[in-house]
């Protein structure tokens, strides 16, 4: 296969547990069809245009995936075996660099490394018995990408055209004791609903990540802008000349044809040109710890946007509250990774009150991975939204309104 001049192939853009459904609204917005969803995953079909499209602007997603290879593996002699019978060579430059990632679910492998040394030592060894020599390999995001999925008897090859998962933006340089990882931020901002266009606070801010997501929303900055590398870039044939292939802004000697270099550069330029440069929005952001304010401040800068979130240490009932109503989003502790039950069950409460006397006519929005606390808010709840957060099964409470429980009828 070649990556940038075959057309219409699957994508498959992989994603955290109960997170599909937000990568198809976004896809779905983007314009493609929907091949198929799974808990993990979302297939659409495209090309190279699409491929770094997608992992530009996706914001809940977690990998860009194009598979190579679908076949019967039993054990490792089988994987090394498939694994050398893909054509490395019109994929990888032999004097660049690659990594193997893998996920193994297969009864003969006890070493969960073995899958992913194996696929590295059968593509170093096509390569140098194709091309006379081989590509350096290694642990680090910092060339192309070769993602392993084994399950039972069946093995899929990928190129991974990520590297380094979406989900890690860049921006988080300090994450706190229990930080919320971007995506699931993200998704929990398409789950309230919230567009950017009215104001959203942040109390128990933590690292920042709600507030610095909710900023890039309301900028309209694409998220793939902050990182520096993707694992596209050091497929074999990113620096050549295509063929048919056009970049607008190349000179017209050159319009014969365009590199996905060139292209790629053209996205950039033309996703901060749509970046919202009009109204934004009040974005606040508080913490009863001044240390995580400091670091969510800085978060925030490595981010970009520092300058469009307000930032304040104080108690969450201290969080300034804007004349315009908008929505208010609490991620406390649940009692599972930090603190007790008997700890946080006047928190919970306290909340609901907050949201009660301060928030009416608000949209109210509160994620936790326990649900006895979360009766403990007493407010009435429009939907709950499951999520994973890490290995925490959660739930996402919407309160229109923040009006308490038994005030309108459901």
């Amino acid at each position: 296969m070649k990556l940038f001049t075959d057309k219409n192939y699957p994508i498959i853009v992989s994603c955290a547990k109960e997170l599909s459904r937000w990568v198809e609204i976004e896809l779905l917005d983007m314009g493609y069809k929907i091949v198929e969803v799974t808990e993990n995953t979302v297939v659409v079909r495209g090309d190279m245009r699409d491929v770094m499209k997608l992992n530009l602007h996706l914001r809940c997603a977690h990998r860009v995936l194009v598979p190579l290879l679908r076949a019967d593996c039993r054990n490792i002699r089988d994987l090394y075996r498939l694994a050398y019978s893909i054509d490395w060579e019109n994929i990888l430059e032999a004097d660049g660099y690659f990594s193997v990632s893998s996920i193994v679910h297969n009864y003969t492998i006890r070493d969960t490394r073995l899958p992913s040394l194996y696929t590295k030592d059968a593509i170093a060894d096509r390569m140098r018995d194709k091309c006379q020599r081989r590509p350096d390999s290694g642990g680090a995001n910092i060339g192309a990408a070769v993602f392993v999925y084994w399950e039972k008897n069946q093995v899929i090859f990928y190129i991974d055209t990520s590297g380094e998962p979406l989900s890690k933006r860049g921006y988080r340089k300090i994450p706190g004791s229990a930080p919320m990882q971007e995506t699931l931020a993200a998704a929990c901002l398409m789950g309230m609903g919230w567009k950017g266009d009215k104001p959203f606070l942040s109390p128990m801010c933590g690292s920042g990540t709600p507030a610095i997501e909710a900023a890039m929303i309301a900028l309209n900055r694409a998220p793939g802008l902050l990182k520096s590398h993707f694992a596209f870039q050091s497929i074999k044939g990113y620096n050549r000349i295509i063929p048919g292939e056009v970049a607008p802004n190349v000179a017209p000697r050159q319009r014969a044809g365009a590199s996905p270099e060139q292209i790629w550069k053209e996205m950039i330029l033309e996703a901060k040109a749509k970046e919202n440069k009009e109204y934004l929005p009040k974005i606040i952001a508080t913490d009863i710890s001044p240390e995580a304010v400091e670091n969510a401040h800085s978060n925030a800068i490595a981010a970009g946007v520092a300058q469009y979130i307000e930032f304040k240490a104080c108690d969450f009932a201290e969080t300034p509250i804007t004349e315009e109503k908008g929505t208010i989003f609490f991620n406390p502790e649940y009692g599972i990774r930090l603190g007790t039950f008997e700890e946080l069950a006047p928190l919970y409460e306290r909340i609901g009150t907050f949201l009660a006397e301060k928030l009416n006519g608000w949209t109210g929005a509160l994620i936790t991975g326990n649900p006895d606390l979360a009766r403990l808010v007493n407010l009435y709840y429009k939907t709950r939204i499951p999520f994973y957060n890490g290995p925490i099964d959660c739930r996402l409470f919407i309160y229109p309104g923040c009006e308490v429980k038994g005030y309108n009828k459901q």
